[in-house]
């Protein structure tokens, strides 16, 4: 069984592909990976961001050093089910994240203020430090998706996933309040992202490269946090956050 890692340093690449595309990565795919502990499953996120939503506007700016704080669940979350506290931390292209564990109700509570984190860490210090950083910080937007994920056969820490029907709301902000949302990507389309230690494989490059699928630096909470702004519930493709 695969370790559930609660560490990550990686490069992060990201793509906007069709179904026709997925299929063809698809049957590689099949050849060289696993599905990872997860498999199939919805991913629940809840972002929070200061009320000036600085978070997400250091994001848009595309700056050399950015980090997000998210609590994630695999499925709609119980009050006392598991979630993951996440901080996600990107420099000069190479994203490191961090996250401990605590029930839903625990995740509130502390993020909240309202209570210590129930087992002290180092992760958890990184997390005091950075919430003393960003005074007011507050669930600013609930984003789901159904990811199929893989790790590599012969390198467990070579990664892909699919993201499909990614969806958000700014109301209802919590991982116990189901996943409806308003679509982001346009009908048919889906995100991959590759994530390595090193370089990618040459049989994936090729293959990339076989089909026209070129890498685009894509952010989910970005382009929800535009979608805020405009309301707009299916942004045009010209509307997303690619850079």
């Amino acid at each position: 069984m695969q370790t559930v890692k609660n560490k990550f340093e990686r490069h992060e690449v990201k793509y906007l592909i069709d179904g026709a595309q997925r299929r063809a990565i698809m049957e590689l795919v099949d050849q060289y990976m696993k599905p990872d502990a997860f498999g199939r499953s919805t991913v629940c996120n809840v972002y929070y961001d200061t009320p000036d939503s600085i978070l997400a506007r250091r994001s848009l700016d595309r700056p050399v050093y950015k980090e997000k704080l998210r609590v994630r669940s695999y499925g709609p979350a119980t009050r006392d089910g598991t979630v993951f506290v996440e901080l996600k931390k990107k420099y000069k292209g190479i994203v490191y994240k961090r996250r401990v564990e605590m029930t839903a109700q625990e995740a509130e509570s502390y993020l909240a203020g309202a209570s210590e984190a129930p087992k002290p860490s180092q992760i958890v210090s990184e997390l005091d430090y950075f919430r003393k950083q960003h005074l007011g910080l507050t669930p600013a937007a609930f984003i789901a998706y159904d990811r199929q994920a893989f790790f590599g056969k012969d390198d467990p820490d070579f990664r892909i996933t699919f993201d499909e029907n990614i969806r958000w709301r700014d109301e209802e902000i919590t991982l116990t309040g189901g996943t409806d949302g308003a679509q982001l990507l346009e009908p048919g389309q889906i995100l991959m992202e590759i994530k390595i230690a090193e370089a990618m494989p040459l049989w994936l490059a090729k293959a990339l490269s076989q089909i026209r699928v070129f890498k685009t630096n894509f952010s989910k909470y970005g382009n929800v946090h535009k979608a805020m702004q405009t309301r707009a519930a299916i942004p045009m493709k010209e509307g997303l956050y690619i850079a």
